[in-house]
């Protein structure tokens, strides 16, 4: 038999799972990195590679309830300090926060939330000191955590304080909190099908949203789902398929997806029978997109360009969708980390980007055809008022409202004007994983 003696000792199991979730909470509140540049591509944590797939989905929903209570979190943990949370050591932060989370919103056992953070502290040269702190504090929080989570639960604590009241004034207080409430769950995952939805909510074990989106819990990891690799359906939320519908029949017609990757808008304009012409400026994105596409077996011309400086053919496009860079205020509930990223005067620069591109894609436009503008953007300045701006020095474009029966007759989505407007507490569901829609605006334009 060989020998045992100088075998590496065994990680405790769950641990690296762990380690990864701080480093990727200190990027986002340390470093301000996107959740999406940690976890995939070339900016992705190297320590994701060697992690089995049962533990990267503890570690994203370790990052995911962190950042989503990120609040409330803050404020049970002041509570339970004496003297605040360290400043000197992320490490001891971020442990206190994954051990607070994992009691409070987690099917973990209190005794190996505490017993990790304490580990994770430990192996930290800067942290070590307060192993003693995360230890009396974490278990404090088992035993009195809950109840200051209680006395706290109608105060929307989980957005930032600007973002709520902003909600506050353009939807009314009682509408901003039911989003605010919606945003703390979960998210489901949705899935555009190729066709047949009831038979693959019925496979995948979901259920066929009004709108025809497959809704369903995810176990594991998306790869694995029967009719993935045979390219039968591509995630996307189902408020985000909403707008490229909004065309009506395009079998034939010319349409340029503006802003494309990833993708699926793309792949909903060429099921649909376009010739699609996709624009990113991003190759990254672009090969990203090119790849689902491939997968989907799907076909558009894609082009690596900034769409406002693109010339276009001449003969121009029957149609131009505009799913317009934005400060993605309707995504929390998919990518907590946006709360805590994006600042107010954000706002400003991003909306005169959108301007831009809604100038340019009139001028790429056919006479008769037309323009779907949408955001995944909650803040009136992106949606109603952009449109309200372009409308006012556009006299060729008039604005076509949407009828509510195109949109599974959901009439609490579509405004005065003629808009759409998703909120993240449409569509509620007796259990909330299973509820709720991305925050998004469409508006339909055409040139005469």
């Amino acid at each position: 038999m060989p020998s045992q003696r100088f075998a590496p000792p065994s990680e405790v199991p769950g641990l690296a799972a762990r380690r990864i979730a701080a480093d990727i909470v200190d990027g986002v509140l340390h470093k301000h990195r996107t959740l999406d540049d940690q976890l995939d591509g070339s900016g992705a944590h190297p320590g994701l590679k060697t992690l089995a797939d049962r533990d990267r989905a503890l570690m994203r929903r370790l990052v995911a309830t962190v950042l989503r209570r990120l609040g409330t979190l803050g404020h049970v943990l002041s509570l339970l300090l004496d003297k605040g949370i360290p400043s000197d050591a992320p490490r001891a932060q971020s442990a206190l926060l994954i051990g607070a989370a994992q009691i409070l919103w987690m099917d973990v056992p209190d005794h190996a939330a505490v017993d990790l953070s304490v580990r994770l502290v430990q192996s930290d040269r800067r942290a070590a000191r307060y192993a003693g702190l995360v230890n009396a504090v974490l278990r404090r929080c088992a035993r009195e955590g809950k109840a200051l989570v209680e006395e706290v639960a109608t105060q929307s604590l989980d957005l930032p304080p600007w973002l709520l009241a902003r909600w506050s004034a353009h939807y009314g207080e009682a509408t901003a909190r039911d989003m605010a409430l919606a945003l703390g769950h979960e998210p489901s995952l949705d899935l555009t099908v190729k066709s047949d939805a009831a038979q693959w909510a019925s496979r995948l074990h979901g259920e066929t949203l009004p709108t025809g989106t497959v809704r369903m819990l995810l176990h594991g990891s998306v790869t694995m789902l029967p009719g993935f690799a045979e390219g039968q359906w591509w995630v996307q939320d189902a408020a985000a398929a909403l707008p490229a519908r909004l065309f009506g029949d395009i079998k034939g017609k010319s349409i340029a997806d503006l802003c494309a990757a990833p993708g699926g808008k793309t792949a909903q304009l060429a099921q649909s029978g376009a010739h699609v012409t996709a624009i990113d400026r991003s190759p990254a994105r672009v090969a990203r997109l090119r790849e689902n596409l491939a997968r989907l077996s799907l076909q558009a011309e894609t082009v690596v360009a900034d769409a406002v400086e693109w010339a276009g053919p001449a003969e121009g496009f029957d149609g131009i969708l505009i799913d317009a860079p934005c400060t993605s205020t309707g995504t929390i509930r998919r990518h907590p980390d946006v709360a805590w990223l994006r600042q107010e005067s954000d706002i400003a620069a991003l909306t005169a980007l959108q301007q831009r591109l809604l100038r340019k894609s009139v001028s790429l436009l056919k006479p008769g055809g037309t323009l779907v503008y949408c955001t995944c953007s909650l803040e009136p300045e992106e949606g109603e008022q952009a449109v309200t701006t372009l409308l006012a020095a556009e006299p060729a474009l008039c604005r076509v409202p949407i009828a509510a029966s195109e949109v599974a007759g959901l009439d609490e989505i579509i405004t005065a004007e003629g808009d759409l407007r998703t909120l993240p507490s449409h569509l509620p569901n007796a259990d909330p994983k299973l509820g709720g829609l991305d925050g998004f605006f469409a508006a339909r334009l055409v040139k005469s």
